[in-house]
């Protein structure tokens, strides 16, 4: 397939001990209906393997979910372990409630861009919002 048209492959999962599901099955339903290839790694999932994911399916894109508070703790090193596999310039998202407590989003923002993250989401983004940011990151205008 041409490089245009080709479908883009994302790697999505809820990192670390955190075990909520209805978030991440939703996304995975919303970048599906978007035409993307998702490979879900379900709840749970250590940075490894995301990141195995990611070189065995030559994915696009790694999109981390965390909604215990814990994101900021299980996040810290996963660019580095990306880079150490070959993979280390794939974009790299994340989203939902990445740390403890009431934190100004900015900041917290700018701690997920400072450890790798291509863009951070706050508690609340709707799926289209990620989309539309995936699609422009990788240089497409439409639905893949």
């Amino acid at each position: 397939m041409a490089e245009e048209t080709r479908q883009l492959t994302l790697v999505l999962g809820v990192i670390g001990a955190d075990v909520h599901a209805v978030g991440n099955r939703i996304l995975e339903y919303a970048l599906s209906e978007a035409g993307f290839k998702v490979i879900n790694i379900g709840v749970m999932a250590s940075q490894e393997e995301f990141v195995n994911a990611a070189v065995e399916t030559n994915a696009d894109a790694i999109l981390v979910s965390s909604l215990y508070g814990h994101g900021e703790i299980d996040c810290r090193g996963l660019r580095e372990k990306a880079i150490e596999a070959g993979v280390g310039k794939i974009k790299m998202y994340v989203g939902g409630n990445l740390v403890v407590g009431k934190q100004d989003w900015n900041e917290v923002e700018k701690k997920f861009i400072h450890m790798g993250f291509d863009r951070a989401y706050p508690p609340g983004t709707m799926p289209q919002d990620a989309i539309d940011d995936i699609l422009r990151d990788l240089g497409f205008t439409q639905k893949c």
